[in-house]
């Protein structure tokens, strides 16, 4: 009798219990971490999670160097996401969709807010030696009206009388390459850069030399490569330098 009754108070018990909460136990979960390293000037900038924003240091909004470090948990089947705004106009600037399959690949999410252009990606200024020039190079819109599908290319830095200072194998768009180094020259002549299907001497779109000019500052340049349009032709221009805001 005894028995009965006991199984009869647990089938009681077991239907009573809260659906949600059978739903909570048996739904997976995954903690995420996002390691955030970014840089604006001079816009403020705000991050927001699921519409939320986030504070840093004790503030919403934030400009220059901006780091931090987010972790919660992701639902299976739900998404996250994970906004960078303008702080003045609400604009949305970039936006990362984060789920319980893909959370690995936001680790850590690295950008540069700048003046015409946002880059995701993250770099630190190299050392160079006083009376030395280095050279880094980043083409993120390689392509953009080129039509080329390639995700890099050769790069050949000259001076005016043909002489090779550096050669980049790869210049790609997501990461910067790596430093070359060279002895200053001059604080006047330009340098130019010439640009090439990676491993051989053609150009990288077209059948013409695509020759950027380039400014030469003694110390890091951090050029970022970008395609234009002018007159109704495409060019490629290197005019903004990431080493004169680190």
């Amino acid at each position: 009798m005894k028995k009965i009754i006991a199984m009869i108070l647990f089938a009681i018990l077991f239907s009573c219990t809260d659906n949600s909460t059978m739903e909570r136990f048996d739904k997976a979960q995954k903690a995420a971490e996002v390691n955030i390293k970014g840089y604006s000037k001079p816009d403020v900038l705000q991050l927001r999670l699921n519409g939320q924003p986030i504070e840093i240091n004790g503030k919403s909004s934030y400009t220059d160097k901006i780091e931090t470090q987010l972790m919660f948990v992701l639902d299976e089947g739900e998404t996250d996401e994970l906004g960078i705004y303008n702080n003045e106009t609400g604009t949305q600037i970039a936006k990362y969709t984060i789920t319980y399959n893909n959370f690995e690949d936001y680790k850590n999410v690295s950008f540069f807010n700048l003046p015409g252009i946002f880059l995701q990606t993250y770099a630190v200024k190299p050392q160079v030696n006083l009376g030395k020039v280095g050279f880094e190079f980043i083409f993120p819109n390689l392509g953009e009206f080129s039509g080329t599908s390639l995700d890099g290319v050769k790069g050949v830095l000259k001076r005016e009388n043909g002489l090779v200072l550096a050669e980049f194998d790869n210049i790609g768009k997501k990461d910067f390459t790596s430093v070359k180094i060279y002895n200053f020259f001059s604080a006047t002549a330009p340098v130019y850069l010439e640009l090439y299907k990676t491993g051989t001497t053609e150009p990288y779109a077209g059948s013409n030399i695509i020759k950027v000019t380039l400014k030469q500052d003694i110390g890091a340049n951090m050029i970022v490569l970008q395609e234009k349009m002018e007159n109704g032709v495409w060019v490629v221009k290197g005019d903004i330098d990431i080493a004169d805001y680190l």
